[in-house]
């Protein structure tokens, strides 16, 4: 995981052409591990940045 702000979200940072399906389940990994519950997922490598923005919510189990 690249940064979490607040103990609340964790940011995975990438600069890649295109994000695939390991870069989502690779944030998801790191949210069960972690046990924050949201995630981001940028991608730098984009036009517009929010096209590059993904965002995931893990609810864990307990």
């Amino acid at each position: 995981m690249d940064m979490v702000v607040e103990d609340c979200v964790l940011l995975e940072l990438k600069s890649v052409k295109t994000l695939l399906p390991i870069h989502e389940a690779q944030l998801l990994s790191y949210l069960k591990l972690s046990g924050i519950k949201v995630g981001l997922l940028l991608n730098f490598n984009v036009r517009l940045m929010k096209q590059g923005i993904r965002r995931m919510v893990f609810q864990h189990e307990g």
